[in-house]
């Protein structure tokens, strides 16, 4: 045994939703249900335990602006890590991070590559920005470059037409996604509008960003392939201040905002209900903030999701979805101690008592 102390988390151990142990332990860094033989240092802790919390869209070493400098990715990270989200799938980024996978005090990140977008129809700086018949060159350079994951801009304002419309014919996202998935990666793509939903899922898309533009009859076809959704509603919150922005010189595009926000709860809603699998992601980087997991997770409530399923959406289910252990028995030492019950109130969330990473207690 090492020098590390052996950490004892008693109260109750949310291993899964119904899954609920009395202990754990924490040897060596990693997850034990067994006591330890023989230990001369142990540090307790009390409290409802959970893995630790999954933000499945963020953007670490991305800013306002495109990328930004180590110390600033690290306050990302550190802002995350302080919040209980401790897995990271960071979906498209300028930057590169992979010296975060050095550090134990850092959460873990699963990278999507850079975001692919096409020419001036994205944010200045964040994206390779490309025309359909340099998609799936880009799309495999993304797949060796990221963490099993690439990121398409599928959607974003022409501004000859004024409003929202896809990005990409379907021959050049079939071709892309087909390239994608010989070499191992899965495919997201931004989507607020509708357009683009359609080809992207019958190419054979694995998930889809923001997804505000999901109608009655898409929603049957995303649940029978299922594709999920992450819907980042702490990021919709913001489209009724983009649409005043851009009411005098794109008022089809402001108005288009205005109905996907006034619709955002509905539309995440019916998708839960219909079988879409969702997922917690904040869009954090670029300009919002990070740390805001536990707010996602109450506007997925506020929507009308059951808390457990909101949890699962954070805890759990968004662990196995991403290929990571939560609580078994040998895994990484990664989870959130609370003072209550999440599943009695998700805004317990917000305030966790504890936080260990890599069996190492964060003060």
């Amino acid at each position: 045994m090492s020098d590390q102390p052996v950490l004892h988390v008693k109260g109750r151990v949310l291993v899964g939703p119904e899954d609920i142990r009395d202990e754990l332990w924490v040897i060596d860094g990693r997850i034990s249900y067994d006591r330890p033989v023989a230990a001369d240092d142990i540090r307790t802790v009390d409290g409802w335990t959970l893995p630790g919390l999954v933000d499945a869209h963020c953007h670490v070493g991305l800013g306002p602006h495109g990328p930004v400098d180590a110390a600033t990715a690290e306050t990302q990270a550190l802002t995350d890590r302080d919040a209980g989200t401790l897995l990271l799938r960071d979906a498209g980024s300028p930057s590169d991070t992979r010296w975060i996978d050095d550090r134990e005090d850092l959460p873990k990140i699963i990278r999507a590559g850079r975001h692919i977008a096409r020419t001036r129809r994205y944010i200045r700086n964040f994206a390779h920005e490309i025309e359909p018949d340099e998609l799936v060159a880009y799309v495999a350079q993304e797949a060796q470059r990221g963490d099993g994951w690439v990121k398409l801009v599928g959607d974003w304002i022409d501004r000859d037409l004024g409003d929202l419309s896809a990005c990409w014919p379907r021959e050049s996202v079939e071709a892309a996604i087909a390239e994608a998935h010989r070499l191992g990666a899965r495919v997201t793509a931004h989507c607020f509008a509708k357009d683009a939903l359609r080809d992207l899922v019958e190419a054979g898309i694995d998930c889809i960003e923001h997804a505000t533009g999901l109608t009655e009859d898409l929603i049957p076809l995303f649940a029978s392939r299922g594709v999920a959704i992450v819907p980042t509603l702490v990021n919709i919150a913001t489209f009724p201040k983009l649409a005043e922005g851009g009411d005098a010189k794109y008022p089809r595009w402001s108005a288009h905002l205005r109905r996907l926000y006034e619709r955002r709860y509905d539309t995440v809603r019916a998708a839960y209900d219909a079988g879409v699998p969702v997922y917690v992601g904040t869009d954090a980087g670029g300009s919002l903030a990070h740390g805001l997991v536990a707010a996602e997770v109450a506007e997925l409530v506020t929507a009308g999701i059951p808390a457990v399923a909101a949890l699962e959406a954070t805890a759990w289910g968004a662990r196995r979805w991403l290929g990571r252990p939560g609580l078994e028995e040998g895994a990484s030492a990664d989870f959130v101690v609370y003072e209550t019950d999440p599943r009695a109130d998700v805004r317990v969330l917000a305030s966790p008592r504890r936080v260990v990473l890599n069996g190492l207690v964060v003060e």
